[in-house]
């Protein structure tokens, strides 16, 4: 909804406020400028990116009318998840997590919050952290360590296509001016004709710099910022699950570790004390 309303802002503010000059719009239909702009920026694009980076892109207007996809409930859900994990452990000892972490599709620790155990990644990070202290790695420096690479990857990863994204805007505005010479050039061979002629020719040459100069900085540039946005709230989920393993592999209780992870979380989507002490209290009473 929100890359709805901005695109019908975008285009109501610069073709209405152009329109209100007195401009026409047929002017502006210059259909092989566009082709020429968009088809040069989608050909370097191919050249410029991997193809792990080109089928990635194949997913970027998902991803930006979908939003960030975690809110509070998937943030409670989580922290209900590391409470219940960090609780069993303490209660039974680490061996008691082999048979979630094997076998993860048949948990039914996981089975209870399913928005975690419907995301791969997220299950994938937990399972191999989780392995690694039943196995007796409790040295939270290098834990810690390990966690930040594997984030730092993923997020170099994120990167890559938001670089793409963004060189793209960046290179519109010159694409713009190609076909704009492009134009001037045709208009330069029927020079004889007369200054009407001309003029509409003109103008039809100065629309590709227009295009160039629209598309990047109404569109392309905005677009590689809303998907930084969004990885930037995506990692959180991701920052709070390392927060609250590094407290619980340190010793704290699980109270005091799911803190750790609620205080990794952005203020838009975190619970409140309160909201985590009733979740863990109900799941405390499921439990009994």
């Amino acid at each position: 909804m929100r890359l709805i309303i901005g695109t019908i802002i975008v285009l109501a503010s610069v073709l209405g406020g152009y329109m209100a000059m007195g401009g026409y719009l047929e002017v502006l239909w210059q259909p092989f400028e566009g082709v020429i702009i968009l088809g040069a920026a989608f050909g370097a694009f191919i050249i410029a990116n991997t193809r792990a980076v080109l089928k990635q892109s194949l997913g970027v207007f998902g991803t930006l009318f979908r939003g960030p996809r975690y809110n509070k409930q998937s943030y409670v859900d989580l922290l209900g998840l590391q409470f219940s994990i960090f609780r069993l452990v303490q209660s039974q000892g680490p061996l008691a997590l082999e048979k979630h972490i094997e076998d993860p599709h048949n948990s039914d620790l996981f089975a209870k919050f399913p928005t975690f155990a419907n995301n791969h990644h997220a299950v994938e990070f937990m399972r191999d952290y989780l392995r690694m202290t039943t196995l007796g790695t409790y040295a939270v420096h290098e834990l810690e360590a390990l966690m930040d690479e594997e984030l730092e990857t993923h997020h170099q990863e994120q990167e890559r296509l938001i670089n793409a994204v963004q060189a793209v805007a960046d290179g519109t505005p010159a694409l713009g001016i190609v076909a704009a010479v492009l134009g001037v050039i045709k208009t330069m061979g029927s020079i004889s004709e007369p200054p009407e002629v001309l003029g509409h020719m003109i103008g039809g040459a100065l629309v590709g710099t227009f295009l160039g100069v629209f598309c990047a900085y109404g569109f392309f540039g905005p677009m590689a910022q809303a998907l930084r946005n969004i990885h930037e709230a995506e990692s959180k989920y991701f920052l709070s699950m390392k927060a609250g393993l590094l407290a619980h592999v340190s010793g704290y209780a699980p109270a005091i570790a799911i803190e750790f992870a609620r205080k990794a979380v952005m203020s838009e989507d975190r619970p409140t004390f309160a909201e985590i002490e009733k979740s863990t209290s109900d799941l405390k009473l499921a439990t009994r």
